[in-house]
Order: structure tokens, then C-alpha cells, then sequence
């Protein structure tokens, strides 16, 4: 047991193997548009909030702005944590290096679940936003842009931050329509964000419960769980002290206002409830309009997804590519993955979060939301926990971003995400314990018995800059 709680080994230039390292090449800007883009705020507004119309109805703004409130807790967390531990593996080397080893390993496969899942989850949504133009079936679709996104993500990270800024100025510009659209064509007041109703299934209301907006929560975190891409880059922003913790709550400040002002602006626009409860809102838009701004906010949405998928290609590829840096798997697959191609990306990584997560489109869209709102709280959680213990020992005094409210912040945190996970559905709740039981017992019978030569996590040399 004392090997849970055991921080990771120093690791000596010969007992690392030489590894390779990401360059420095973006600033605040640059990842600030990047870790944005990974939020892709259009996207998810038209992609993952219509199904919380459908359950949650009028109370989805305010579960979303409730979410808002509690990530801004978690981006402390991160803030703090992704400088002091400022490594392109995330979460899990913030986590192994302050609550021990077995902790980090869980943490990273919490998060590489929800690295292969969101990604295709967000591009089946591109169909729908194509039907303007073109008909196509949507899991064909969605990994028809996971191997487009993989292709981007073989390229320079300087060059796909001005890519993907450009189609995030088009994904901010559909979310503005909407919103002046919604808010120009409101059937109700302020009043009804509170109002706790949706439409049932035999043509009433019913009310919406407060357990059910507690159990919305898991996906309301999920809207803007992109901010944490900040800590992912932190190898390759430059002075990652500073610019890793503007990036995080920069970007959760912009996300939350461009996603929480259009959900309200809908829920006041809608002209029923059983129109906002279904959700459709490219059907809501033409309503308002005509069908050619509907068409264009359609296409705009189309390329925001797009373009998503090529940030968490790109996010997704540092987690795989971190962990071979730090010995998680057999010494031939860590040389495979660890490999860098002509543009400093590490390519085999890429096509291998790419391509699988281009068949992961054809996996139960349900099944794919519910285990990813349950490693998303999860993952948050034990992030919870790694800031509680981040003021201890030598970390005490090293130089870092520093939350307000230490500790109380991270011991309510890890309080509300308790209870948010609680509530989540049993067969969620099960897939992803099951998922994490097996991992475990890699951990037992392989990491733990090499730990002199395997899950070796450590932080570059420059990274303390």
C-alpha cells in the first residue's frame, strides 16, 4: 500500500533514456485559441446541449451556469497544479507526482477514456450540421472528420493554432447569431431560467427535479472540460509558470460566456417547450430568420466540430505520448509512441487516438455520453485531491500559480463531485469501473512489479523555467 502514496522517483538523464521533448512554440494567444478550440463552444452548444434540453428543459441554462460556477474551482486546481507539474501528460503526471503512483495511473486512464470518447462524440454531430448541403449517415460522417482531424494533427503546432483560430471565429460568430436571434424573438421572461419544467411525453410538463439537474451536472461539467487542454500544452507554451494558468482561466471565462449566453437566449426564444425540449436548434434558427442564416449558422457549426476534432487529436496524441515517455507499456510500444515526425508532433500517437477514434463513431452515441460524464467527474476529483496535497514537502516552496481559498476550495470540490458521481446512472457508473478494475490490474501485475523501470513519470528539464 505505501507504494500509492509513494512520489514518483527522480529521474536521471541515463535513466531516462534520453527522452525526447515537445519544442516550445506558442504563447498565450496561440494557446489560448488552441485550449478553446478544444472547448469548441459552437460545437458543443449545438452537439451535447440539445440533450440536455431534453431532459433538463428550461433548468439547462441554469445546470450549465451551476457547472460554470464548479469549474472555476476545478480550473484552480488546474492552474496551480499544471505549473508546478507542467507536462504534456496532463492530469496524470500532476496527480502521480503529488498523490502517489497508483493514483496518477488511474487519473491517466480516466482521462484517456475521455480523450478517445469525446472526440467522435463531438463529430457525429457533423452530419446534422451538413443536411443544408449534404446528406450523410451520421457515424460515417463523424469519422470521415476524426481522419481528417488526424491528418491536421500530423502537422506544426504553430500552424494548427492559426488554423484552428480561424474556425473558431466562425464557431463564435454562429453562437452570436443565435443568441441575437433567441434573445430578438423571446416568448418568455428571465423568469422561466428557473421555472424547472419540460415537456413530457404524453404532451404536458413535468417538472424538473433537483436530482435531475444534480445528475445533469456530469454532462454540464463536460460542456467546458476543454479548458484543462492548457495543461496538455504546457510543454509547449512558453514560460509555462505564467502562461499556463492565463490559458486555463482565460479559456473557461471565454468558453462559459459563449455557451451559457445562447442556452439562455434559447430558452427564452423557444415558442413552446416542447420545441426547446427537442432541442433542434438549426430549426429554431431558420424559424427565427430564414433559411439561408440557417444554413450558414449549419456550416459554421459544421467547421467548428471540425475543427475540434483536430485540437483533441492534437491533445489527445501529447496524453499517449507522455505516457511511452514514461515507460507505461512494454519498451517496444513506448519507442513506437514516443516517436516524433518532421514537424516535432509525435505522429505514431497521433494515428493512434486518430483512428481509433474514428471507430469509436459507430458505438452508441447514450452509452458514449454517460462514460464520459462519469471519467470526467471522476477525473476531476482525484485532480481535487492532487491540489489538496500540492502544498507539502518541497512543493511548499516551489515557484507556482497559487489558488485563493487553499485549502477550502479543493475539499468542496472533492465534496460536490462525490455526490455528482453518486448520482450518475448504474450502467455508466459500471462501464467505467470495470474499465478502471482492469487497468488496475495492469497496474498490479505489470507497472507495480517494474516500478524501477516502468511508469517513470517525470517533467522536463525546462519545464521549471
Amino acid at each position: 500500500m505505501t507504494d500509492t502514496l509513494r512520489p514518483p522517483a527522480t529521474i536521471t538523464p541515463e535513466a531516462s533514456d534520453n527522452p525526447r521533448k515537445l519544442k516550445r512554440s506558442i504563447g498565450v494567444v496561440g494557446g489560448t485559441l488552441l485550449t478553446l478550440s478544444c472547448v469548441t463552444p459552437a460545437s458543443t452548444l449545438f452537439v451535447v446541449v440539445p440533450d440536455l434540453f431534453g431532459s433538463l428543459g428550461t433548468a439547462t441554462a441554469l445546470t450549465i451556469a451551476i457547472g460554470s460556477l464548479l469549474c472555476i474551482a476545478v480550473a484552480f486546481c488546474y492552474s496551480e497544479l499544471g505549473t508546478l507539474i507542467p507536462s504534456a501528460g496532463g492530469e496524470y503526471a500532476m496527480v502521480s507526482t503529488l498523490a502517489g503512483r497508483l493514483a496518477g495511473w488511474l487519473v491517466f486512464v480516466l482521462s484517456l477514456l475521455v480523450v478517445m470518447i469525446v472526440p467522435p462524440v463531438i463529430a457525429m454531430g457533423t452530419a446534422d450540421y451538413l443536411a443544408p448541403v449534404i446528406h450523410l449517415d451520421p457515424s460515417l460522417a463523424g469519422a470521415g472528420v476524426m481522419l481528417l482531424a488526424t491528418l491536421a494533427g500530423l502537422l506544426d503546432l504553430r500552424a494548427n493554432a492559426w488554423i484552428t483560430g480561424v474556425f473558431l471565429v466562425l464557431e463564435v460568430i454562429a453562437a452570436a447569431v443565435v443568441a441575437v436571434l433567441g434573445f430578438a424573438h423571446a416568448e418568455r421572461g428571465a423568469d422561466s431560467l428557473v421555472s424547472m419544467q419540460v415537456a413530457g411525453s404524453n404532451g404536458g410538463t413535468d417538472t424538473v427535479t433537483a436530482m435531475l439537474v444534480v445528475s445533469g451536472l456530469a454532462i454540464a461539467l463536460f460542456v467546458t472540460q476543454g479548458f484543462s487542454t492548457a495543461v496538455y500544452l504546457s510543454e509547449e507554451l512558453e514560460h509555462p509558470r505564467r502562461n499556463v494558468a492565463r490559458t486555463v482561466l482565460a479559456t473557461l471565462a471565454i468558453s462559459s460566456v459563449i455557451i451559457l449566453v445562447p442556452v439562455v437566449a434559447i430558452t427564452m426564444g423557444a415558442s413552446d417547450l416542447s420545441e426547446l425540449t427537442g432541442g433542434d436548434i438549426s430549426a429554431m434558427v431558420t424559424a427565427w430568420s430564414n433559411s439561408a442564416v440557417g444554413t450558414f449558422v449549419s456550416l459554421c457549426v459544421a467547421l467548428a466540430i471540425i475543427n475540434a476534432g483536430i485540437v483533441m487529436v492534437i491533445q489527445n496524441s501529447r496524453v499517449l505520448f507522455a505516457s511511452a515517455r514514461d515507460k507505461a507499456w512494454p519498451q517496444p510500444v513506448n519507442d513506437v509512441f514516443s516517436k516524433l515526425g518532421r514537424f516535432g508532433s509525435p505522429w505514431v500517437a497521433t494515428l493512434a487516438v486518430g483512428i481509433p477514434g474514428a471507430a469509436l463513431c459507430f458505438v452508441n452515441l447514450d452509452t458514449l455520453y454517460g462514460v464520459t460524464g462519469v471519467s470526467v467527474t471522476g477525473m476531476y476529483l482525484l485532480v481535487a485531491v492532487a491540489a489538496l496535497l500540492a502544498r507539502r514537502g518541497s512543493h511548499r516552496h516551489t515557484p507556482a500559480w497559487r489558488m485563493p481559498l487553499w485549502p477550502a476550495m479543493p475539499v468542496l470540490l472533492i465534496g460536490v463531485l462525490a455526490y455528482i458521481l453518486s448520482q450518475q446512472e448504474t450502467q455508466y457508473l459500471l462501464w467505467t469501473g470495470g474499465i478502471t478494475a482492469a487497468a488496475t490490474l495492469y497496474w498490479a501485475l505489470y507497472l507495480r512489479p517494474r516500478k524501477d523501470t516502468r511508469w517513470l513519470v517525470e517533467i522536463p528539464e525546462d519545464a521549471r523555467a
